[in-house]
């Protein structure tokens, strides 16, 4: 029997900047919002944000804890489509390509929390 992810729960120090980031991304991916800080996509997966506990930690890349979260892109000139949109918005997308023809664009949101989306050829899993 497999479970499947439903959902991400993000909290942020700044709740409006991590809106106007999100805001902007995940309607470019195929989410909706389903109300104020919940969004979701037609495979049933839904983000929601909060407010982080004040006095805590900040996000480390290397630290214990979420890393990345990604998602799959139709093509690799999708991937690059989102990449040259964001970064006219002003919001930084660092585009990156791996053997074995990968196409990944991650984009830190105002924590440092980095959103990847990326294309992989036919039969290169995700991960490896």
């Amino acid at each position: 029997m497999a479970f499947g992810l439903d959902h991400l729960t993000i909290l942020s120090r700044d709740p409006e900047a991590a809106a106007s980031f999100y805001g902007f991304l995940l309607p470019r991916i195929g989410f909706a919002q389903k109300k104020r800080g919940i969004w979701a996509n037609a495979g049933g997966l839904h983000i929601q944000f909060a407010k982080a506990k004040e006095g805590t930690g900040d996000y480390g890349r290397y630290a214990p804890g979420l890393n990345h979260f990604g998602f799959t892109a139709p093509s690799a000139e999708a991937v690059e489509a989102l990449a040259a949109e964001l970064e006219a918005a002003g919001i930084e997308a660092r585009l990156q390509h791996f053997e074995p023809g990968i196409t990944a664009l991650f984009v830190p949101d105002p924590d440092g929390l980095r959103v990847e989306i990326s294309h992989y050829p036919p039969g290169v899993p995700p991960v490896h």
